[in-house]
């Protein structure tokens, strides 16, 4: 086994590489003053099972870029096996035609990596679980689940506990991680009455007195799940968290999260924290790389990796 690690997340990549007991390969991955990206890998790898480890979070499409180039470059090194490692798939979110004339750029970034060189794809928490059919090659995603249940037994405690879903489409993955908990489910549904009215989140379900927990995959402008706090508090909520996977949080999340009547936000270093997340009180990140590691480890034994979720 092999470990490279491109520059999007070096921190979660040294983790994983300390949980395996395996030094990072060493690369140059660089870029020139026209900003190409250049690789070039001082080990031999032939012949060997490589894992690279590269986040498409932003700037996603030069993280993209050193991803394909990095791979192309092991290719040619004759690597036997090539697993792209993702602990963040950027352009997830568009999974699907949102109207007429406009791309499916999910598909169309499965099928570069594909042809890049990637013999597997190992990713966490997937925005929409088709996207793995959007590989013609093996594809583990894996969840945040078992990390995020361990957090909330530890800091939070399992008594009085409600998961609640921001929107329909996140139903499914909170009432799974309502079920490791043995907590009740809620769910908030946005709607407009009528045009030109602003936005009104409905509680569907309970929560009056209880200790709120939203699920989320990504958090992006937070503004939902800022929102959608404010609503549980109107409805009696007596404290509210949020769980998300992926902080993106763009332009003024950080902010809105501080100010907001969430406890706290508990995310994952998928994406490498910035120094405006890591100074924030109500912020708390969440090491993946003991996950990453051992499903790593199982794919390179041939061992399941599914039955890390039983």
């Amino acid at each position: 086994m092999k470990l490279l690690a491109g520059n999007s997340n070096r921190t979660l990549a040294e983790g994983i590489a300390k949980v395996l007991g395996h030094s990072l390969v060493k690369a140059n991955v660089k870029r020139f003053a026209d900003n190409e990206v250049f690789v070039e890998i001082l080990e031999n790898v032939r012949g060997q099972d490589v894992f690279v480890i590269q986040s498409t979070s932003f700037p996603a499409n030069d993280n993209l870029m050193e991803l394909l180039i990095i791979m192309d470059a092991l290719r040619r090194a004759s690597a036997k096996r090539i697993t792209a490692v993702l602990p963040y798939f950027g352009y997830a979110r568009q999974d699907r035609k949102s109207g007429g004339r406009t791309p499916i750029s999910a598909k169309l970034v499965a099928n570069l990596i594909t042809e890049a060189g990637a013999n597997r794809v190992l990713t966490v928490d997937l925005h929409a679980g088709q996207i793995q059919g959007f590989f013609d090659i093996p594809t583990d995603n894996l969840f945040s689940a078992p990390v995020f249940d361990r957090d909330i037994a530890l800091k939070i405690g399992v008594q009085n506990l409600t998961m609640v879903s921001p929107d329909v489409g996140g139903v499914v993955r909170t009432r799974a991680l309502a079920k490791r908990v043995n907590a009740d489910l809620a769910i908030i549904d946005k709607r407009r009455e009528r045009a030109g009215e602003s936005e009104v989140m409905n509680v569907i379900g309970d929560v009056a007195g209880r200790t709120c927990i939203l699920v989320d995959d990504i958090v992006d402008s937070a503004g939902t799940l800022c929102n959608a706090a404010e609503a549980l508090m109107k409805k009696g909520a007596e404290r509210v968290f949020a769980y998300a996977t992926h902080a993106v949080l763009s332009g003024g999340a950080v902010e809105r999260v501080s100010k907001s009547a969430l406890e706290s936000l508990v995310v994952t270093n998928s994406i490498a924290p910035t120094a405006d997340m890591t100074a924030c009180a109500k912020i708390r990140i969440l090491d993946i790389a003991p996950l990453l590691g051992e499903a790593m480890r199982r794919i390179t034994n041939e061992e399941s990796v599914s039955s890390l979720f039983d």
